[in-house]
C-alpha cells in the first residue's frame, strides 16, 4: 500500500481487513510502497516519512499481528529495484500503456502526455516487490488484478529464459472491493468524501448526516430504495444485522433518511472506537514504530537477498 498517512473506510473494506483475515492461511508480507508514492507525488515528499508512520499505525489497529507478519517499508530493501531493473528488460513499452489502471490513472490526474518513465513502468516494479518474495499469491481488489497479471507474464518469460525461479502468483480478489465516499463516489483523501478510521465520534456524525441517499426519498413517507443509497451499503458492510430491516422500512416510507444517518454514525462510531484507543497507544511511542519498520526491513532484505543470488545467476549477472 502507497503510504497516504491515515487510512480511511475504503482501506479497511477494500483491502486491509482482508489481510488480517489471510493472516491465518499465509505467510504474509505488509509492504509501504514508498518508492510507488513517488511515481505520481514526486514534487512533494516531505509528508513521506510521517505517512509511512500513520498507516503503520493504521495497519497495526485493524490486526496485523507482527507474530504472524512482517511490515517494512520497500526503500529498506534496495533488492526492488534492482530486480525491477532486471524485469524491466523483458517487458515492452507497449505491453505496459495498454494496463487499464494506468489509463485511469493517467486520466483521474489529467496527465495527458506527462506520464514519466516511473508511472509507466510501476507496474514492472510491483512485480519485483511481489516476486522477489517468491509470492504465491497477491491480494488485491480488481482494479489491481491486471497488475497480478503482468506479474504472471513476467515470472512466466524469466522462467523460460533463465530457469525456474519464481512461482506465478494468483490474485486473491478483496470481498468487499470498493466502499463508495460519501458522496457516491470513489472514496478518496484527494476529494475529501473519506471517513477515517482514525475519525472522532463528532466528525463521524457530522460526515454521515451529509452523505448521499436516494434523491427521490425526499420525506419520511416517501418510499426509499436502498439499493442505490449510500448509507445503506455502510449498512451492509458495518452493521449487517439490521440491513434487512433497515432496507424494509426504507422502501415502506417508515424509516426516514435522518434517523437512518443517525443510527448509521452509532454503529461506525462503536466500531471504530478500538481503533482510536489502539492509535492513541501507539502515537504515544513512535519510536517503537520505527522500531517495528527496521526489524521488519532486515528480515525482508534477508530473504530478498537471497532470491538476488539466484537471480544473478540464472542470469549470469554479477
Amino acid at each position: 500500500m502507497r503510504p497516504t498517512g491515515k487510512l480511511h473506510l475504503g482501506h479497511f473494506a477494500g483491502a486491509l481487513e482482508n489481510w488480517v483475515r489471510l493472516q491465518g492461511e499465509y505467510e504474509n508480507f505488509h509492504m509501504i510502497a514508498n518508492w510507488h508514492a513517488l511515481t505520481t507525488s514526486f514534487e512533494d515528499t516531505a509528508s513521506i516519512h510521517e505517512n509511512i508512520l500513520d498507516m503503520t499505525i493504521d495497519w497495526l489497529c485493524a490486526g496485523i499481528d507482527l507474530e504472524k507478519s512482517l511490515i517494512f517499508v520497500q526503500s529498506d530493501v534496495p533488492e526492488h529495484a534492482e530486480l525491477h531493473l532486471l524485469f524491466s528488460m523483458l517487458v515492452t513499452s507497449a505491453r505496459l500503456e495498454r494496463n487499464p489502471t494506468l489509463k485511469e490513472v493517467i486520466r483521474d490526474l489529467h496527465l495527458g502526455e506527462n506520464v514519466s518513465y516511473g508511472l509507466l513502468g510501476y507496474p514492472v516494479l510491483q512485480a519485483a516487490d511481489i516476486l522477489i518474495y517468491k509470492a504465491d499469491a497477491v491480494p488485491v481488489g480488481e482494479d489491481q488484478a491486471p497488475h497480478v497479471e503482468l506479474t504472471r507474464e513476467i515470472a512466466r518469460r524469466f522462467n523460460n529464459l533463465y530457469g525456474q525461479i519464481f512461482p506465478e502468483p494468483v490474485a486473491l480478489l478483496t470481498p468487499f472491493s470498493r466502499l463508495p465516499g460519501i458522496d457516491g463516489n470513489r472514496m478518496s483523501k484527494s476529494v475529501g468524501n473519506t471517513i477515517l478510521l482514525a475519525e472522532k465520534p463528532d466528525h463521524i456524525k457530522k460526515k454521515i448526516m451529509s452523505t448521499i441517499t436516494d434523491p427521490q426519498k425526499i420525506h419520511v413517507s416517501d418510499p426509499g430504495r436502498p439499493e442505490i443509497c449510500t448509507v445503506f451499503t455502510y449498512h451492509q458492510k458495518f452493521n449487517p444485522e439490521e440491513t434487512e430491516q433497515i432496507a424494509q422500512d426504507c422502501r415502506s416510507g417508515r424509516l426516514g433518511c435522518v434517523a437512518d444517518k443517525k443510527r448509521l454514525a452509532e454503529k461506525l462510531s462503536e466500531f471504530l472506537e478500538p481503533f482510536r484507543e489502539k492509535r492513541s497507544r501507539l502515537e504515544s511511542d513512535i519510536s517503537r514504530v520505527e522500531e517495528i519498520l527496521q526489524e521488519g526491513g532486515q528480515k525482508a532484505r534477508a530473504i530478498a537477498q537471497e532470491t538476488m543470488a539466484m537471480v544473478r545467476e540464472a542470469m549470469s549477472v554479477r
